[in-house]
């Protein structure tokens, strides 16, 4: 089985995932590390090269081609934009919503500008919420939300809704 996390920019996916498979004793698969390693750019490169809707494509390609199975696995925030490799994770295993609300994925010190996320040309984060945040609702499983929780809480709460 996997376990799939999915969720906002800066929402936590990542350390969450470390600690998932720690539990767990699953190896885990960060997907923007995937692409980072086929291509050997950072993201952000690699979509100053490609373009926005190059990246898209890599990203998508990159994402359909993991086949592992028994694994955690942390895409980037935008594999929600590919119907075909939502329904992937879907297939093998759980996706995790981690919510966050808008307020807080704002709070959080992060230069997104140099993460690669995939933003349209004058978007901003509301706007990127506002267009992902159904989307990650439609294809999650299982919705953990972090508001007003602390790291140690939001890995319980996710260990609980996971039945452990």
């Amino acid at each position: 089985m996997t376990i799939t996390l999915v969720g906002m920019p800066a929402v936590g996916k990542s350390c969450m995932g470390r600690a998932i498979a720690k539990q767990f004793n699953m190896k885990l698969v960060d997907g923007d590390k995937v692409i980072e390693k086929v291509y050997g750019q950072s993201l952000q490169s690699i979509m100053d090269s490609a373009g926005l809707e190059g990246f898209k494509r890599i990203e998508e390609d990159v994402l359909l081609g993991i086949k592992e199975d028994n694994i955690v696995f942390t895409p980037g925030g935008s594999a929600v934009y590919y119907p075909a490799v939502m329904e992937q994770f879907k297939r093998s295993g759980i996706v995790i919503y981690l919510y966050a609300s808008a307020e807080v994925i704002k709070n959080r010190a992060v230069d997104f500008s140099k993460r690669g996320v995939v933003l349209k040309p004058g978007m901003t984060m509301d706007d990127l919420y506002n267009e992902r945040a159904p989307l990650f609702e439609k294809y999650a499983d299982i919705t953990v939300c972090e508001d007003g929780c602390s790291l140690e809480e939001t890995i319980d709460n996710v260990l609980e809704a996971l039945g452990v």
